[in-house]
């Protein structure tokens, strides 16, 4: 299997999507890469599920303590969190080099709830990253995920990898993913419902700690879910046209809140840009995506929806 081994003289942001079928392709198409990275001095980080994780410790032996390694079920349970919690967060710390990363956001186990913000987040990663000298290896498992999520990955890979070797991505257009997923969220059945303008806070943070309590949430997610609601409506009222819808109910084990407002997003990164821990500003979003287990968005000419997900 070829890997995308010498990254030079191309742009200088690479991002490949790797199909492997099983586990000698998974470590043949990335042990090579890691190590090749490593005898060039270069950082490299992974962060896949659990049992390929377990896969690369393996296949790495002693080199694996030289690579940063991360659950992806765990630092991307929420895709919106990846670039800026994940990526930017090893690649900023190495300015100057050239930084390798595999990243798995996609696997068989990701519920259809999680699927359009892992297919957007795919294709956010070439906006995020033009320009810069790093190269992102997705893996994409072809024997357990369906036909239509192999072809978006071909749609938001500009280089593709499998058995047969490297070829460039004739479908490749991440733009008509970005907006192919950003589709109206559907209606929630028995949620509880609060317009919020200036007048009403205090009554959105009692109603939201109602629900949090009911749910079982401790005290500490219950806080979390609080703070996210908090700058949703927030934001609402500075940029959505004064006042926003919230509507907060429980649906396959989550406690979810959802807002909607008059106002529009035009950059398809908002949460997703570091922002310096000095700064005051332009942190709403960004918390959000930190905060909860899933974020969906879904932003028209003339109106913006916001769903939250918290694990019970």
């Amino acid at each position: 299997m070829s890997t995308p081994v010498e990254t030079r003289g191309r742009e200088p942001f690479v991002h490949p999507a790797l199909f492997y079928r099983d586990a000698d392709e998974y470590l043949a198409g990335t042990v090579p890469f890691i190590r090749s990275g490593l005898a060039a001095g270069e950082p490299v980080a992974v962060s896949v599920p659990e049992a390929n994780l377990a896969l690369l410790r393996a296949g790495l032996g002693a080199d694996a303590d030289q690579v940063l390694l991360m659950d992806m079920s765990v630092a991307g349970r929420n895709p919106g969190r990846i670039i800026p919690g994940v990526l930017r967060a090893f690649a900023d710390t190495h300015p100057g080099r050239h930084v390798r990363i595999i990243g798995e956001p996609i696997w068989p186990n990701r519920s259809d709830h999680e699927y359009p913000a892992c297919v957007q987040h795919e294709a956010l990663i070439n906006l995020a990253f033009t320009g810069r000298d790093v190269t992102i290896l997705c893996p994409y498992d072809t024997q357990n995920l369906p036909a239509v999520v192999l072809a978006d990955a071909e749609a938001t890979h500009p280089l593709l990898i499998d058995s047969d070797g490297e070829r460039a991505s004739t479908g490749y257009d991440p733009e008509a993913i970005i907006a192919g997923y950003n589709r109206p969220l559907p209606e929630p059945a028995g949620a509880a419902e609060l317009t919020v303008d200036t007048t009403n806070l205090a009554q959105a943070r009692s109603l939201v700690r109602t629900h949090t309590q009911r749910a079982g949430l401790s005290e500490d997610r219950a806080a979390d879910v609080e703070l996210v609601v908090t700058e949703l409506v927030t934001n609402s009222i500075d940029h959505g046209g004064g006042a926003g819808r919230l509507r907060i109910w429980t649906a396959d084990g989550h406690l979810v809140c959802q807002v909607h407002d008059r106002g529009t997003l035009t950059d398809p990164l908002a949460g997703r840009h570091p922002v310096p821990p000095e700064a005051h500003r332009n942190r709403g979003l960004l918390l959000v995506n930190h905060l909860s287990d899933l974020v969906r968005l879904h932003t028209g000419t003339d109106d913006t929806t916001i769903r939250v997900h918290f694990r019970l």
